[in-house]
């Protein structure tokens, strides 16, 4: 079977980081997969080499003749069976032909930039709802969710990060957007007195954040990490994973922590509300409220036995329901079912 994968997106983010852990798991049961990408060498070093052949593209505006004319040569050489398009840009690089066209879904897109697919996978059973309320049929709309590989890194050092061995200390896997409420986590900080906070990401916020931290007299506490690439090493060592989001329609990272056994905080965002069970795998904390994200932060901080509980509940539900191997044979098996198909028909 011959995958094609056409990826533009971020530098980096949580659907990026999805792809480089599926087209790895892919890898490992001998798919012939191509990734057409953006050549950030962030995302090219984390491609798996076995079996999957790489072609670098710009992947800009919709007047990008160029990458337009390298994404159809480097299809019709590879001749795919399926060719899965990650989120709006790659779906608008989509070319026409006798493949059967899939858009990956991670968020409530515009819709329009998927004219041309055949079939939509979303990773939350209410994204597929918002799919087929806006026109697309049940029969062509599928819903795969998202997994974390389980690694055996070790625990971050500490000391590497100006951080007491014994302080209690909370980790932040994200963007520095707005979006992601990272202020609100920050100010938190101000009601907890001997917390230490990671901050592990990079954006357009980060400047304001830095300022915020400063003019809160939190700079010996808050760590501005940068885009690192050991995020499992971080949870690790961390007491606390935080997701303190304004909006997320899915949620990686939670995978992310309960797979590395580091309880965890999300808002009530959609994505927080589907993964979690409120106090069994995870806790949620109302949006924009530093106040009470302070107190579920102490909780976990104080009581261990509950603290245990939690990453217990987030093992089980990884392993019920989003295991990589679950996943990795949904994708499969869907592919497979795929290309029963003699010629692809319309939504």
């Amino acid at each position: 079977m011959r995958i094609t994968h056409i990826i533009a997106g971020s530098r980096y983010g949580g659907a990026e980081k999805f792809f480089t852990d599926l087209t790895t798991s892919l890898s490992g049961h001998k798919l012939h997969q191509h990734v057409i990408t953006r050549p950030f060498p962030e995302r090219l070093s984390c491609i798996p080499k076995d079996n999957l052949h790489v072609t670098r593209a710009k992947l800009g505006s919709s007047i990008d003749l160029l990458s337009k004319l390298k994404v159809r040569r480097s299809i019709e050489l590879f001749v795919p069976d399926v060719i899965m398009a990650w989120m709006n840009r790659g779906a608008a690089f989509l070319p026409n032909g006798p493949w059967i066209k899939v858009g990956r879904l991670g968020g409530y897109y515009n819709l329009k930039y998927y004219s041309k697919c055949d079939h939509l996978i979303c990773n939350t059973p209410d994204i597929v709802n918002y799919c087929i309320d806006n026109g697309w049929s049940k029969e062509k709309t599928h819903y795969i969710p998202n997994f974390s590989p389980q690694n055996s890194d070790q625990p971050v050092p500490r000391k590497t990060l100006n951080t007491p061995p014994d302080a209690a200390t909370v980790v932040i896997l994200a963007r520095l957007e707005k979006s992601k409420g990272i202020d609100v986590a920050i100010q938190a900080l101000t009601y907890l007195p001997n917390i230490f906070l990671w901050i592990a990401g990079e954006g357009s916020q980060k400047a304001e954040l830095l300022k915020l931290a400063k003019s809160l007299k939190l700079n010996d506490r808050v760590k501005f990490l940068g885009w690192r690439a050991d995020r499992d090493a971080l949870l690790k060592s961390a007491d606390i994973c935080l997701i303190p989001s304004r909006t997320e329609p899915f949620g990686n990272v939670i995978l992310n922590a309960w797979a590395n056994s580091t309880p965890v905080i999300s808002t009530a965002t959609k994505g927080g509300c589907f993964l979690i069970k409120n106090g069994q795998n995870g806790v949620l904390a109302p949006i924009n409220d530093p106040k009470r994200l302070s107190e579920l932060m102490s909780k976990i901080i104080v009581n261990k036995s509950y603290a245990k509980s939690l990453v217990d509940g987030g093992v089980k539900s990884i392993n019920t329901n989003f295991s990589e191997k679950m996943v990795t044979e949904k994708y499969i098996n869907f592919f497979k079912k795929l290309t029963k198909i003699i010629s692809p028909t319309k939504k």
